[in-house]
């Protein structure tokens, strides 16, 4: 069964569901996610989609770097 994420649910329920989130977010460029805090802050209220457009990644680099680790994207 595919890990599925859906773009608009928190950074911090996404987490909580798949802890390896955190090391794909950061390799793609939201190094934040992993201070100390942020987690439990910002991450109760920013979203995948949100975090992208503030980053200004692409879709697809995000869907691609989640793929590769056998995760699904649902829009």
């Amino acid at each position: 069964m595919d890990k599925l994420l859906r773009l608009d649910e928190t950074i911090f329920d996404l987490v909580g569901r798949h802890p390896e989130v955190i090391e794909i977010m950061v390799e793609l460029g939201f190094r934040d996610i992993a201070k100390p805090g942020m987690l439990q802050t910002a991450g109760r209220f920013m979203t995948l989609s949100k975090g992208m457009k503030l980053k200004k990644i692409e879709l697809e680099t995000v869907r691609l770097a989640f793929e590769q680790q056998g995760f699904k994207i649902i829009e």
